[in-house]
């Protein structure tokens, strides 16, 4: 679930979402907007200090928390010297735990830009092609499996249809229902229905992509996901809080996920998205506990804000892919027809200009949980906001005080990591 706030100002809606929501936007049918940081980067304006800097993010945190959100977690590593971390946390929240900046999390579609490294790096190897058709590893699975290829599915040109549109969904979304999914019942759900487009003639976010991916990679190296991240991913990087969820258990420290209940849920969201299965907290159901298997490739990652940074900087400096691969991953397609030069999605990751500075980077949303990541092209920067909510950010315009509150600090942190000035109120 979830749209992104900068990158839906892009045309870009990078997360798991419910039928006939968030991620079901074409590109160019932008959902919401970034703060525009007007003047931020003007030539001739002072960098300002690491104390001016953390200050105001601390107090976009707080507005974000006063706004309604139960928690907030911000980290900047702007390459100048100790990133900034901050935990914001409603008083009531206290009450179950207190957050802390390094709590894992759970990341929805960030989940995508680690599937595209595993096949990126069986593609150096030699395992796979992007050019191999669908149909040569999934035989019999997904129509135009013969015109679609890895690269349609990498960077959301398939047309195949998205499976968290199907209502059959739904219970798992809100938690009632605890199928442990695999990436191929997820697929199966998506390719039921017939494509929106022929292959490679648009672009459209779909979920149903990447449950193929998942297919794929356990097809091609016979290990399952969670292997595949552990051995080529969090091991060799030492990211002790990374690994690919299957199931609810939790490893480590974790924040706390939040939904409102339904009688404080707002008028604005559909009936069927209003009633979330959790623990009654303070008019909210805590969601920690639901089953995020039906994320799978797409969205089923837990990390938390250091180990991704350490991730991000790992995957732009090339250590983790070949030069020719990590380029192709940063050969983006053009997500709003009109600008051929502005926001793209590549394969696992999204690029957009700013004025502040080029950001690669990725969102997500699964219930209780937004977050957005942000480097640069070397990996020497990077940003990480999560929010401890999300339903608001499926449905903007019913929740607008923390939709606004949470792209004001999303904006802030991003010029942040640039070293530039954050836009102030």
């Amino acid at each position: 679930m979830a749209a992104s706030s900068l990158l839906a100002a892009a045309g870009l809606v990078v997360a798991l979402g419910p039928p006939g929501q968030a991620a079901t936007h074409p590109a160019g049918t932008p959902v919401g907007s970034v703060a525009a940081p007007a003047d931020a980067a003007g030539s001739g304006t002072k960098s300002p200090s690491h104390a001016q800097q953390r200050a105001q993010l601390e107090h976009l945190a707080r507005k974000l928390v006063a706004a309604g959100a139960p928690g907030v977690i911000v980290r900047v590593d702007d390459g100048r010297g100790k990133p900034v971390e901050i935990a914001e946390q409603a008083p009531w929240a206290r009450r179950d735990h207190r957050l802390r900046a390094d709590d894992e999390f759970r990341m929805g579609s960030n989940t995508k830009t680690m599937m595209a490294t595993l096949v990126l790096q069986l593609v150096g190897e030699g395992k796979l092609a992007l050019t191999d058709p669908v149909r040569k590893w999934l035989p019999v699975q997904v129509p135009n499996g013969d015109a679609i290829t890895l690269r349609m599915l990498l960077n959301h040109t398939s047309g195949l249809y998205d499976y968290t549109e199907d209502p059959a969904m739904v219970p798992s979304i809100l938690g009632k229902d605890r199928t442990r999914w695999t990436p191929e019942r997820l697929l199966a759900v998506g390719v039921r229905h017939d494509p929106k487009f022929p292959p490679g003639t648009k672009w459209a976010y779909s979920n149903t992509n990447y449950a193929a991916i998942g297919a794929v990679l356990e097809t091609v190296t016979g290990k399952s996901l969670a292997e595949l991240v552990r051995d080529r991913i969090a091991r060799p990087l030492d990211l002790k809080h990374t690994y690919y969820a299957t199931d609810s258990a939790w490893r480590g420290p974790h924040a706390r996920g939040y939904e409102p209940d339904a009688a404080h849920m707002p008028p604005g969201v559909p009936a069927e998205f209003k009633d979330y299965a959790g623990t009654p907290r303070h008019g909210h159901v805590d969601v920690s506990r639901n089953n995020p298997s039906w994320g799978g490739p797409a969205g089923a990652m837990v990390s938390t804000a250091h180990d991704w940074g350490r991730f991000y900087t790992a995957l732009m400096s090339g250590k983790l892919l070949p030069a020719a691969q990590l380029a192709q991953m940063r050969t983006a397609v053009p997500t709003l027809p009109d600008q051929p030069k502005g926001p793209g999605y590549g394969l696992g990751i999204a690029t957009a200009p700013t004025p502040c500075g080029t950001v690669w980077t990725h969102d997500g949303g699964i219930p209780g949980y937004l977050s957005v990541n942000f480097t640069d092209s070397t990996g020497g920067r990077t940003a990480t906001v999560l929010v401890s909510t999300e339903a608001f950010a499926e449905f903007p315009e019913a929740f607008p005080e923390i939709d606004n509150a949470t792209k004001e600090l999303q904006t802030a942190t991003m010029c942040t990591m640039f070293g530039k000035p954050a836009p102030t109120d």
